[in-house]
């Protein structure tokens, strides 16, 4: 990956936090955007899109299917030729580290008249593609993945061939066993193409942003709780474009949340955050914690909520003031699906409280960049934190954190953050290896804390 071999030096936390300032914009909204401008009839207009690489993944394979796009010095214009507007490919498509990429996409290459192969970096070849997969040949997608025996998965490269003749895909009735926006949004794409209706149901509700995107563009989607149901009958099968401004993304604004909330005279907001539901339960376990966070409401945009995260607003920010001093969290169940991204993040925090955390249901978190679960278990234990794993979880008995340590972060850029909050809270310095890995989502995250008060460099 590139930019594997940089490292960061990360030193306690002298004095608190303090500032105000914007982060990238929402990543996981952002692959939508993208996604669905491409898809559009008309130029749309994407401001505030994140430079990382994931969302770059997104925009290069679209624009390997002839999607033109262009930078007006302020924004992304994409000229969406239509639903049927796509070419073939010239070779195959790579998406690098980003599993919403690689996952969505299928969805879209599968309704297509031409034939397509996907791939991506080596960690992005190692995560499972099955349960994705298989619904889709269940509505008549001729896609087959490349059989790992050790996951008992497919994984990629992924062939993904022709339909036949003028074949569109047929409708599908389908219960996810696993909560799963990237899955769900597959299919919900995958219908935009389809004969007759797609109607989803998952155990609980997961993150939501292709619903309420394809809602704003007037596309025939119906939601209730944890069911959706797309049915195209007597649709023009158009999208307009759009013009959208993204919010600031949630998971990477956690990590600066978190950061500040080690300090208990921290002061610091967070402008024009996306404050969907589905994204802020790490908000809603910091608060049980006594956390001192405040939303300023700011509107909505494509059906998005937005506002501005203000850490400690009545005094202090830490949730040692006021808050608990002993007992640590719980995390589990529908709230775990609600912070599945800032779990790292949760973690890290945890361990400087003493008491008990435990975090279940979180089975999704083996398949990520990294195997979280794996990968936090071993930033634990180099900061001297007592902590066992679980097939779907961890637990941790918080407290009492040794000076400095050396973490890997697996090339896991969730896991390289984290590592840096929690060095913010440790005596010592602390080096956290291979951190090229953040420019996937947070590109400048160090000098954004750098910028607050927060002392770390480059190595």
């Amino acid at each position: 990956m590139q930019g594997a071999t940089r490292s960061w030096k990360v030193r306690p936390l002298g004095q608190p936090l303090r500032g105000s300032l914007k982060v990238p914009g929402d990543k996981s909204i952002g692959h939508r955007a993208v996604m669905l401008a491409a898809l559009a009839d008309g130029t749309s207009r994407l401001q505030g899109l994140s430079s990382g690489a994931d969302n770059r993944a997104t925009r290069e394979a679209f624009a390997k299917m002839g999607v033109a796009m262009e930078s007006d010095g302020r924004a992304l214009l994409v000229h969406g030729p239509g639903l049927d507007g796509l070419r073939t490919p010239d070779g195959e498509i790579d998406c690098g580290n980003s599993g919403t990429t690689l996952r969505v996409l299928l969805g879209v290459l599968s309704a297509q008249p031409f034939s397509s192969r996907v791939t991506g970096d080596e960690s992005l070849r190692r995560r499972p593609l099955g349960r994705v997969l298989r619904p889709l040949r269940g509505r008549g997608a001729r896609c087959e993945g490349t059989l790992d025996t050790r996951l008992k998965d497919e994984t990629a490269p992924v062939e993904v061939l022709a339909l036949d003749g003028h074949r569109r895909l047929w409708e599908l009735d389908y219960t996810l066993p696993i909560a799963s926006a990237q899955v769900k949004s597959a299919l919900l794409l995958s219908g935009l193409y389809a004969d007759g209706p797609t109607a989803l149901r998952e155990p609980t509700v997961s993150r939501d942003h292709t619903e309420r995107m394809l809602v704003a563009l007037g596309a025939p989607l119906q939601t209730m709780g944890p069911a959706v149901l797309l049915d195209p009958s007597g649709w023009d099968r158009r999208l307009p474009p759009l013009d959208l401004t993204l919010p600031g993304d949630p998971s990477s604004a956690a990590f600066l949340v978190g950061a500040a909330l080690l300090h208990p005279r921290s002061r610091m907001a967070v402008r024009s955050v996306n404050s969907n539901p589905t994204r802020t339960g790490f908000v809603e376990v910091l608060r049980d914690l006594g956390a001192d966070l405040a939303w300023d409401p700011k509107g909505e945009t494509h059906g998005e909520p937005l506002g501005d995260l203000h850490v400690g607003s009545h005094g202090g920010g830490s949730f040692r003031r006021g808050g608990v001093q002993r007992g640590g969290v719980q995390v589990g169940g529908e709230l775990a699906v609600r912070c599945l991204d800032e779990v790292p993040l949760l973690v890290a925090l945890a361990a400087t409280i003493p008491g008990r955390s435990e975090f279940t249901d979180l089975s999704e978190l083996r398949v990520k960049e990294s195997d979280r679960i794996e990968a936090l278990a071993a930033m634990l234990r180099a900061f001297g934190v007592s902590c066992e794993t679980r097939p779907d979880g961890l637990a941790l008995e918080g407290g009492g954190l040794r000076a400095g340590a050396v973490v890997d972060s697996r090339g896991d850029h969730r896991i390289a953050m984290a590592a840096a909050v929690l060095a913010l809270g440790a005596p010592g310095e602390t080096r956290v290896l291979d951190t090229g890995c953040v420019d996937t989502s947070f590109p400048g995250f160090i000098q954004a804390l750098r910028a607050l008060g927060g002392d770390l460099e480059e190595a």
